[in-house]
């Protein structure tokens, strides 16, 4: 190992060391750690810093706005009533429904969708505190499951990236969508088996401060504010046009990353919100902890740790290694290597061609691997350091240890479930 990649290995572990120790405000250990880049030389201040102008989390930041906007609406009203009435009667027959409720919205919003991850957890995050089905044990649950369609007819994104390592290293054996989709279908149904069994392991306690608290109590006795329906139609045309535009990046462009937050400047100029919101929105603790750990993550891949381990493992593994042993461990390796650099897209790539590579050395289906791979870049998630992650461990009010007794497991159910999936459908 170089020095570099001791240094940016090192900043990394004191960075989760320090989330872990739970003493510092959300989202500062990220920016003390890019500056402790700056301050080592392994990074310029604009590479430390490129989080805060980095796309993703321009868009988030901007949907962030449009939603404090929706909220208001009566549509959301409806929508946290129906899930409020399943959460005031309790049980755990309620906890199961709003699981499968939000799976299935999961299958039209696609893998991974923004979007729909920020909307679920937003409106968890407004339900009041009720003993029979605390919010914390719904906030991690429900806003993993925004990653896992229960119908997968959107996996568009992933089989276009599957497809496209295969043919990148010379594999013109095709591959069936339908299939693929059926691996995506068992991955869900082994998240959905975890969450089913984790429900009493995870924690009870209010989601919001007494002040917050105070407050929401005050405001449900309060009359309600009924928005123009102008202004009602107009924020939810806001919010429309920021979910397709998002989910519209391959065909948009970088115009997709500004929809979101032009929609937000929008509903400032009609008066929906007032700067203040915009302001608390757009620079929530959440966004400055996703803008940080890119600095982190930027400053580990180009030390080269990541293809360091990379080419050891492949030489590792030799040319006699069981199927499934061999796609676990690079399925493990490439969701790891995803969820401490927070790149999906890069962790498959570097991992993907040394996976295929191998399997067509060794006479086994290159398919299988590049799909386990390839799913497994977007099933990490058992360290708070991604977007999704990191909202729900803030948004959650977790400590490090409450949230790794569910996403830990999680992690593990998922990957083996990913391989599992892949061996059948691709022998």
């Amino acid at each position: 190992m170089t020095i570099e990649m001791i240094l940016a290995l090192g900043i990394l572990i004191l960075m989760i060391v320090a989330i872990m120790t739970d003493k510092f405000a959300f989202g500062a250990p990220p920016l003390m750690a890019c500056l402790l880049l700056v301050v080592t030389g392994l990074s310029t201040v604009q590479e430390a810093f490129a989080g805060f102008v980095n796309p993703s989390v321009v868009m988030v930041a901007g949907f962030m706005v449009v939603m404090a906007g929706l909220m208001k609406t009566s549509l959301i009203g409806k929508v946290q009533s129906s899930m409020l009435s399943l959460v005031n009667k309790g049980g755990y027959k309620s906890y199961a429904l709003l699981l499968v409720v939000v799976m299935l919205g999961a299958s039209l919003a696609g893998t991974g969708s923004t979007g729909y991850y920020v909307l679920i957890l937003s409106l968890i995050s407004t339900i009041p505190y009720n003993k029979k089905m605390p919010t914390s044990k719904l906030m991690m649950p429900l806003g993993f499951a925004t990653n896992h369609p229960l119908i997968p007819f959107n996996v568009a994104l992933l089989y276009g990236v599957t497809v496209s390592v295969l043919e990148t290293a010379g594999y013109t054996g095709g591959l069936s969508m339908t299939r693929f989709a059926v691996v995506n279908f068992i991955l869900s149904l082994g998240f959905l088996a975890w969450s089913l069994i984790a429900y009493r392991l995870l924690p009870d306690h209010p989601l919001m401060d007494e002040e917050a608290a105070a407050y929401e109590e005050v405001a449900a006795t309060a009359e309600p504010f009924y928005m123009p329906a102008w202004k009602e139609y107009s924020t939810i045309a806001a919010f429309l046009i920021s979910v397709v535009g998002m989910m519209l990046m391959n065909v948009l462009g970088n115009a997709a990353f500004v929809i979101p937050g032009i929609a937000g400047a929008f509903l400032l100029m009609i008066n929906v919100l007032d700067f203040r919101e915009v302001r608390d929105n757009m620079g929530a603790p959440v966004i400055i902890m996703m803008a940080g750990v890119i600095g982190v993550a930027d400053a580990l891949a180009n030390s080269g740790f990541t293809a360091m381990i990379g080419d050891s493992v492949a030489n590792a593994l030799g040319n006699d290694i069981n199927p499934f042993l061999f796609i676990l461990i690079f399925a493990l390796l490439t969701s790891t290597c995803a969820t401490f650099t927070g790149s999906n897209m890069g962790s498959v790539f570097i991992f993907a061609p040394i996976a295929i590579a191998t399997s067509i050395s060794l006479g086994m289906n290159p398919a299988a691997a590049a799909i386990a791979v390839v799913i497994s870049g977007w099933n990490g998630g058992y360290m708070p350091i991604d977007g999704m992650p990191a909202m729900i461990l803030g948004m959650g009010k977790y400590k490090l240890p409450q949230f790794w007794v569910f996403s830990i497991p999680m992690y593990l159910v998922r990957i083996v479930m990913i391989c599992v999936g892949a061996m059948i459908m691709f022998p």
